[in-house]
């Protein structure tokens, strides 16, 4: 077994490599073993060595979690508390995550292979997100409703009650974020069943939110795999929704699990998102932009620009320059300076990415850049992949219609705005799109036909807690973020009050 290159903080909940046991499950204000007493070891992505120990939950462990979460939302403090002391605490977990900024983001980094500069934006960028439903919490009390005279009539917000949250692999904190914030601003209990292969910051994060005055209960954890410890958070009648991050198959199961309880449901289920350069753009910053849209988290990212499609008259140079900076970029491991792109985050998961780039082969694209695992001895033992850059595509190709959800991009080329609109939205998906044109009303116009969630204008990735993120076809249902991710956590509810109720009469 390999050395761990850095090691985690110290912690209850993750045990040193080599225990038979651990305790990272919370339940009910407690860290607990599993039942069964099974552990999981969970893996350095960069060279495969063992970062920690963590629980293996079962069924009875998942059904532990919803019964506490339960009683927290039946019987407890936290739905009664008042919005403006909900906004507060999470007010303090925003800052408990900035004090323990620079040991979150190396957690993240091992945890995921992502660069340590990448976990901390991604603390930021979760930070923010809880000041931001801090804010919002108690800003929507409900509303009056115009009624005759003699009556009033409002229309209040409650929690839902029992939320469960799948997280996936390659954001495990910022995803948890845009889940937990919300739905603790609106006063609903929740159990967290993270990615198996990436649990570390989500332990973490419910540490914090402990700290910062959560009452027991109210935030549960169950660390295991999605059959056992997240499958009874789709089809346990005590729970009230279900939010899950994921892929498409896996959110088509939690969706028909759902359904037999009839609980509500959020799915963001990823996408194929088109990126489309006219030839009116700077070249060397529409090259950059395609870069970072492509390959940031090693192009394990939901919204990537994977697909490029580009004005024929400025394929030739684009896709040569390019293919120039790809093979420029430096792969390693994610706590090493200089380092842009880490590794995969599993063995299983670059066998994937490389499967679907013989695919591409197979179908006649043409790799000009990539397509490889590295040379660097250094880096065998690890999951890493070249980034990859495919030409010669067309819609027809399995490599620019499926999610690879790796390092690579594909190039297709089109000649008149209608084709690039039409290319855009020829994909199942619809989470995000990008256009890049100095043409200002072109921009709008290309950004107003694309049927994706969110579109990018003249830039690539940006997004902002106070903007709903979402996808359209089958990226997913339902919003995070914005007024509508809160709405999400909600209930709306009205009453009617006769201020002077009189005899009807109306059976005599």
């Amino acid at each position: 077994m390999n050395e761990p290159y850095v090691t985690l903080p110290s912690v209850p909940y993750l045990s040193e490599p080599g225990s038979a046991t651990a305790t990272s499950l919370y339940i009910d204000g407690e860290w607990r073993a599993a039942r069964n007493g099974r552990v999981r070891e969970v893996l350095d992505p960069a060279d495969a060595s063992v970062l920690t120990i963590v629980s293996e939950a079962g069924r009875a462990d998942a059904e532990d979690a919803i019964a506490a979460a339960r009683r927290a939302f039946d019987t407890g403090e936290w739905r009664r508390t008042t919005a403006g002391e909900r906004g507060r605490v999470l007010d303090r977990i925003a800052d408990l995550l900035q004090r323990d900024r620079a040991e979150i983001a190396v957690m993240e980094s091992l945890d995921t292979g992502k660069t340590i500069e990448e976990g901390g934006i991604d603390v930021d960028d979760v930070t923010a997100v809880f000041r931001y439903y801090a804010g919002l919490a108690d800003k929507n009390a409900g509303r009056l409703v115009s009624a005759p005279e003699g009556v009033h009539s409002k229309v209040v917000h409650e929690p839902v009650g029992v939320c469960g949250m799948i997280t996936p692999w390659n954001y495990p904190l910022l995803q948890l974020s845009w889940k937990m914030a919300p739905a603790l601003a609106a006063g609903n209990t929740m159990v967290v069943k993270p990615s198996e292969i990436t649990p570390v910051t989500t332990a973490k994060l419910v540490e914090l939110t402990t700290e910062a005055g959560v009452p027991p209960g109210v935030v549960n954890l169950v660390t295991g795999s999605g059959p056992d410890a997240g499958a009874p958070l789709s089809e346990h009648p005590d729970v009230d929704l279900v939010s899950f991050t994921g892929g498409l198959a896996t959110g088509r199961r939690v969706m028909a699990a759902a359904s037999g309880t009839v609980k509500k449901i959020a799915l963001e289920l990823g996408g194929k998102n088109p990126n489309i350069v006219f030839p009116d753009v700077d070249l060397d910053t529409a090259v950059d932009y395609a870069l970072s849209a492509a390959f940031f988290h090693s192009g394990q990212v939901c919204s990537a620009g994977a697909r490029l499609i580009v004005h024929n008259t400025i394929h030739d140079a684009f896709t040569a320059e390019l293919a120039r900076r790809a093979e420029a970029i430096r792969i390693g491991r994610g706590q090493d300076e200089g380092v842009r792109c880490g590794p995969l985050v599993s063995a299983e998961h670059r066998a994937k990415v490389e499967a679907a780039v013989a695919r591409g082969v197979e179908e006649g694209a043409r790799i000009i850049a990539g397509g490889r695992r590295p040379d660097d001895p250094g880096l065998a033992d690890g999951y890493f992949y070249r980034p990859t850059v495919f030409v010669d595509c067309d819609r027809s190709m399995d490599i620019v219609q499926t999610e690879v959800f790796g390092p690579v991009v594909t190039v297709e080329r089109f000649e008149t705005e209608a084709q690039a609109v039409e290319l855009g939205n020829d994909t199942d998906y619809g989470l995000s799109g990008g256009v890049w044109t100095g043409d200002t009303a072109r921009g709008e116009r290309v950004a107003a036909a694309l049927r994706h969630g969110t579109v990018w204008i003249n830039d690539y990735g940006p997004y902002f807690p106070g903007a709903e993120w979402g996808g359209f076809g089958r990226s997913g249902v339902g919003r995070e973020l914005g007024p509508a991710g809160l709405d999400e956590y909600r209930e709306a509810k009205h009453i009617y009050r006769n201020l002077a109720p009189e005899p009807q009469r109306w059976f005599g």
